[in-house]
């Protein structure tokens, strides 16, 4: 082999062994690239614990309500009809005015029984003189009889005589007063106090009386303070409530005006309160339900009959409970359910049981301790099992 040859391979060596290192170094690099990448992946196995807030069950003396529907009705509503048949000359009250009772609605053209009384007391007037001679003729019959100047016979149809004038003038009597009532009728007054309708019969129109059945009706009344508003118990209700008050636990409303609150269509609070009043003796067997009724004071006349009304319903004795917001608790399935943080802030899930809403809190009846620290905001957060970063908080309600 020549020197040139010689030399030629030689740098060939040397190219390649140089290649060689290369190779090796892009590999090492790329291997510790690689290496790199994975610590931060490491990192992100093992998540930051997620903040929530929590506070542990709000305690108070509580009572629970039962909620019913109800509507109001007038304590009294009457219809205002003409008693005596006439004219009639006078409206003498503005349509929906308050009114008492004396309050001159209506005045019915009272001449035609003017004329009439006018001839009654002449009547009287003559009975009563038929009468004061009956009588005296009477007493000179007795008189006489003693002398045997008449006989026992005259006296005798003498005293009937009287008696026949006593008849007369009671009749005569009777028809003064009557046709006294019937001028006092033709100026009907309101019966009762209250809020009137508007007028049905207007001035110029006939009117017919109570004498022939068909009395007009001219308005109608209706009072408005105090109100009832009466509601219909279901059967469990009134079941439970009579079991309780068997314990001893809840007064009967049938002999206890048990307090009531009542919120009108539209409110989201009571509004009003006032206490029971009537239970009725039987169940309705159509729809098995009570009806009962609540008397209101309504003093600034704000509710009128006919409406609406949501009732409460004492349902218990006050009682100590646990309570906790509406937004803490979450449903699974048929379950209700809320979580709890542990001593290690870890998560756990509860299944409670609920009562009713007071003042804006939940009442839990099962399933809390007054210790258990509840997760009230992040429960989206989370998770059975998993870290938590909880922060404590306030449960606070909302007066009804």
């Amino acid at each position: 082999m020549s020197a040139a040859d010689s030399s030629q391979s030689f740098g060939q060596i040397v190219t390649f062994r140089s290649f060689v290192r290369i190779g090796t170094s892009i590999v090492l690099l790329a291997f510790a690239l690689g290496g790199c990448e994975q610590k931060p992946n490491a990192a992100a196995a093992a998540p930051a614990a997620l903040p929530v807030t929590v506070a542990q069950p709000f305690k108070r003396t509580v009572t629970d309500w039962d909620e019913f529907t109800g509507r109001f009705e007038a304590i009294e509503e009457v219809q205002v009809k003409a008693r005596v048949g006439g004219f009639v000359t006078n409206v003498e009250f503005k349509d929906g005015d308050m009114v008492r009772a004396g309050d001159l609605l209506y005045i019915i053209d009272p001449r035609p029984f003017e004329a009439v009384e006018a001839q009654a007391d002449g009547q009287l007037a003559d009975a009563r003189a038929k009468t004061e001679l009956a009588k005296r003729e009477l007493d000179r019959g007795l008189a006489l009889v003693q002398t045997s100047a008449v006989s026992e016979q005259i006296v005798d149809q003498r005293r009937q005589a009287l008696q026949a004038a006593h008849a007369a003038e009671t009749i005569a009597e009777g028809a003064l007063k009557a046709a006294q009532l019937n001028i006092e009728f033709t100026h009907v007054q309101a019966p009762i106090t209250g809020r009137v309708s508007r007028h049905l019969v207007s001035i110029g129109n006939l009117v017919q009386g109570s004498d022939n059945g068909a009395s007009t009706l001219l308005t109608t009344i209706v009072s408005l303070d105090p109100i009832y508003i009466y509601f219909d118990v279901d059967e469990a209700t009134y079941l439970k409530n009579n079991k309780l008050w068997f314990e001893g636990k809840r007064p009967s409303s049938r002999d206890t005006p048990n307090p009531v609150e009542v919120a009108l269509t539209g409110e989201t609070k009571p509004s009003h309160e006032g206490h029971m009043d009537f239970l009725d003796n039987r169940l309705d067997v159509s729809t098995g339900t009570l009806r009962s009724r609540a008397v209101i004071p309504n003093h600034d006349l704000s509710v009128l009959p006919g409406q609406f009304g949501r009732v409460r319903l004492i349902g218990s004795l006050p009682y100590e409970a646990l309570l906790i917001p509406d937004s803490a608790i979450a449903t699974d399935q048929s379950r209700k359910i809320v979580f709890v943080v542990k001593d290690d802030d870890t998560v756990e899930a509860r299944t409670v049981v609920l009562g009713p809403l007071d003042e804006g809190l939940r009442v839990i009846r099962e399933g809390l301790k007054p210790e258990d620290r509840v997760i009230i905001d992040g429960i989206q957060r989370a998770r059975v099992g998993a870290k938590v970063s909880p922060k404590a908080g306030n449960i606070v309600g909302d007066k009804t």
